[in-house]
């Protein structure tokens, strides 16, 4: 049965009974983040686990487990929703708008925001840069090929009529991970990053950075599902939606604990040493919330197009789903 009769009848099925399906016992909810504090959800959920308190697990059901998946950056959790390999992820605007398109709106929904802020551009201190057209010529890091801050430097270097390609152009920017960004800028190697946090605020305090264009009030992190998984068990994805929600509320209402389980999870999982200070700074810049709206959407649609990402503009009405 194709996927948008099989999701009518499950629909019809619903309404004519008044049942939400059930969740099966022992089912399995694979979720992706990134070991950047703007994944502090999946971080906190983490570390959380590690005292024995499945924040999330609890709240999906008896016997539910949840299996975490960490990447470097969105195109790859992306593909790996695509290839089945995901049910959920945690991730920026630009890759689950560039999914969507690529799949015409039937793989990708965005079913919840997370963190808003948190990602800048950094810059060599003693550099004098200081506009975009000061960039011709140099050197600038993002984390991925096509993640969000990749678009957002590309479309920012395009301001100042600098002509940006995949490989190179008046200024060459260069995917890179963001470890390697810091020993790189360290080094001079880089004369700039444009990354998220903690690596903002590592760059400041490890290298000397110099913030030069910080993205207060932009997106950062949402979390996406795949339709497939929606389809499958919409009553799981609405209770990982909920238990999302309230941890988002508690590490509002925690933030020094939100932040010691954050730092704890980043140097039990990825081996990350952060100073308490270090995340208070990097926390500074960010906001914590559930709320996105498709008009936020806009400008990352405008930035994807002017550097070449999205072809004409998709019709973004099924991008956003309540589960």
């Amino acid at each position: 049965m194709r996927f948008g009769v099989r999701l009518l009848v499950l629909s019809a099925f619903s309404f004519l009974t008044g049942h939400v399906p059930a969740v099966a016992q022992g089912a399995t909810v694979r979720v992706g983040h990134f070991p950047n504090i703007t994944h502090v959800q999946a971080l906190v959920g983490r570390a959380l686990e590690r005292q024995g308190r499945s924040w999330f697990a609890e709240r999906l059901g008896p016997g539910v487990k949840v299996e975490w998946y960490a990447y470097n950056a969105g195109p790859s959790a992306m593909e790996a929703i695509f290839a089945n390999s995901l049910d959920l992820t945690y991730v920026g605007p630009n890759p689950a708008l560039n999914a969507y398109a690529r799949s015409r709106g039937n793989e990708i929904r965005v079913i919840a925001g997370a963190v808003n802020g948190g990602s800048a551009l950094v810059v060599q201190p003693d550099a004098g840069l200081t506009t975009p057209a000061d960039f011709r010529g140099k050197r600038i890091a993002t984390p991925q090929f096509g993640n969000t801050q990749d678009v957002a430097a590309r479309a920012w270097l395009a301001t100042g009529g600098l002509r940006i390609t995949q490989t190179g152009g008046d200024a060459q920017v260069v995917p890179t991970s963001n470890p390697d960004q810091l020993s790189l800028f360290r080094s001079k190697q880089l004369d700039a990053v444009w990354t998220v946090e903690p690596w903002v605020s590592r760059l400041e305090a490890e290298a000397g950075g110099r913030v030069l264009v910080e993205e207060k009030e932009a997106i950062t992190t949402v979390l996406v599902s795949s339709v497939a998984f929606l389809a499958r068990n919409r009553d799981l994805a609405r209770r990982f939606v909920a238990a999302h929600r309230a941890l988002t509320d508690w590490i509002r209402q925690n933030p020094e604990e939100a932040q010691r389980l954050a730092r704890e999870e980043l140097q039990a999982t990825f081996r990350v040493e952060m100073s308490p200070e270090l995340v208070a700074r990097a926390w500074s810049r960010m906001t914590v919330t559930p709320e996105t709206s498709l008009p936020a959407f806009q400008a990352f649609v405008t930035s994807a197009q002017q550097v070449g990402f999205l072809r004409g503009v998709p019709d973004l009405s099924r991008l956003i789903e309540t589960p």
